[in-house]
């Protein structure tokens, strides 16, 4: 069955309206969102409506008969699942190294600390910074203050300008994050910080990230009595080694990581040259000591440039899986690549004779022609369905309750945007701003939400988060039934036959067979 360009295009801005008045998918779902899928009779031609945004990724798969983790990763990686924590992640954390220059806030370390969605349950952020005056005023933001981050955080001020903390100010402290810059004193600064936690009575967590180590000539030796430091405090560790460090976001490069006392000074040392992403690092320290497979690893980090190596396809498999960034690193400190590599091996093994081969599609949805109708159709079309007026530039008059709820709406859809991107959930092109178009509506519930409990206001989230839903739902349908009916217009028009709703087609087979 073919469409002309007229049905196409209609049936392409029908189905593109439709899916963005959905509500927004899961952040961390295995499966992406499609537009549609056509449907036909030996009979005449017909599409089934019902079938529009289903997948499944196991039938493509076994479709495809692609068993081949070299070729086919997904068959490789398993759907990602829940994942150990460490232990002690209550009480107090001391967070030192940050927000000490007027380039930067360094919020963004204390906001994964203070991560609804993560591990940590501590009661209080502690910033040991060199000037408490000048870092209150850095992290002193609309988003911390929504996200309940200034009512956990609390300062400690340095002795003197880049000092670590006494044992005195360890006191009470639970966990510490400390991050240092190596000026060719990595070894020493470890083993000060080893010295210091291991006097702590009340430490339980010790997290270590050195940055600018690049080109750090350290031997074998030097290294191992490092790593015994850390070992000999009695706490739970982690030591992360990085390059110098680059203002970019998180999540733009693969990385790999090496054992630091490892005694090949190659695998553990960094060249001159290398250089990691400031919110990567934050990332990586973070999660490392939120995750129970990060407790008692020494690791020298860097980025991957080259998207050919095993590092870099897994990665890139585990986020199209929709691994969530710790499940992501989780995987990789457990398993890396090389349980990835065993399984390569192990069907090269079973298959030595397998022909090297291409797998294609025929599908029309995924056809260059379609797509492109359908990006026109998102470019020429609201997400209410209707074209776009180009005319009405005047502004609605807005109190300052809703331009305040819109602007917690657009920091959460941003969030969710992240998040989805990480996960490989959204399309690759859909920029940010046309991702919270698409989930305005939820965007401006949760906004409404936050800004109600931030205002003292008593809210049953979950009843109100169902009736939301419901709601989207009733609209969800309403939308359809409007797309089914534009599209039989057409249709009917071409004299190209019916939309079967869904059963239809078992009925008609039935009365075909009598």
């Amino acid at each position: 069955m073919k469409l002309s360009n007229l049905g196409l295009a209609a049936f392409a801005a029908s189905a593109v309206s439709v899916a963005h008045s959905f509500s927004t998918a899961p952040a961390f779902s295995r499966h992406t969102l499609t537009t549609s899928s056509w449907s036909s009779s030996s009979s005449n031609s017909a599409l089934n409506i019902a079938q529009w945004g289903k997948s499944d990724t196991e039938d493509m798969a076994t479709s495809a008969d692609n068993a081949n983790p070299e070729k086919n990763i997904q068959s490789y990686i398993e759907e990602p699942d829940g994942i150990d924590p460490r232990a002690k992640l209550e009480g107090t954390i001391m967070v030192s190294g940050y927000v000490n220059e007027k380039e930067r806030t360094d919020q963004y370390i204390f906001d994964l600390i203070n991560h609804e969605d993560s591990a940590f349950e501590f009661k209080k952020i502690v910033a040991f910074v060199n000037d408490a005056k000048f870092a209150k005023k850095r992290l002193l933001s609309r988003s911390s203050r929504y996200s309940g981050l200034l009512d956990k955080l609390d300062f400690s001020e340095a002795a003197s300008e880049g000092a670590l903390p006494t044992v005195d100010q360890l006191e009470g402290i639970n966990s510490w994050l400390a991050s240092v810059e190596s000026k060719g004193d990595m070894i020493e600064q470890i083993k000060s910080i080893a010295a210091l936690a291991k006097d702590a009575s009340s430490l339980d967590n010790l997290s270590v990230m050195v940055t600018n180590a690049a080109g750090d000539g350290t031997s074998a030796e030097d290294r191992a009595a490092a790593v015994q430091a850390l070992k000999d405090t009695g706490k739970e560790y982690t030591l992360l080694v990085v390059g110098k460090i680059e203002d970019r976001d998180e999540g733009k490069l693969p990385y790999k990581f090496r054992a630091f006392d490892s005694e090949i000074d190659e695998d553990a040392s960094l060249p001159e040259d290398a250089v990691f992403s400031r919110e990567e690092a934050m990332r990586m320290v973070t999660e490392t000591l939120q995750l129970d497979s990060g407790a008692n690893k020494a690791l020298t980090f860097s980025e991957v440039t080259d998207s050919n190596t095993t590092e870099a396809k897994l990665i890139k498999g585990l986020r199209e899986a929709g691994y969530a960034r710790c499940q992501e690193i989780d995987h990789m400190l457990r398993n890396g690549t090389e349980n990835y590599q065993k399984a390569l091996d192990e069907f090269l093994e079973k298959n030595p004779n397998m022909a090297e081969g291409v797998y294609a599609t025929e599908a029309w949805w995924e056809a260059p022609a379609f797509l492109k109708q359908v990006e026109d159709a998102r470019n020429n079309y609201s997400p209410g369905g209707g074209p776009l007026d180009d005319d009405d530039d005047e502004e609605e008059v807005k109190d300052e309750r809703t331009l305040e709820i819109e602007k917690i709406g657009t920091e959460w859809a941003k969030r969710e945007y992240f998040s989805q991107s990480m996960a490989g959930t959204v399309d690759e092109e859909m920029t940010e701003e046309a991702f919270i178009e698409s989930v305005w509506e939820r965007a401006l519930f949760e906004g409404d939400l936050k800004f109600r409990q931030s205002a003292g206001e008593e809210a049953d989230v979950e009843a109100e988060l169902l009736d939301f839903k419901a709601q989207q739902e009733r609209k969800q349908q309403t939308m359809l039934k409007q797309a089914k009916k534009e599209l039989q217009d057409v249709l009917d028009e071409e004299d190209l036959g019916k939309v079967y709703e869904e059963g239809d087609l078992d009925d008609q087979e039935d009365d075909d067979e009598e």
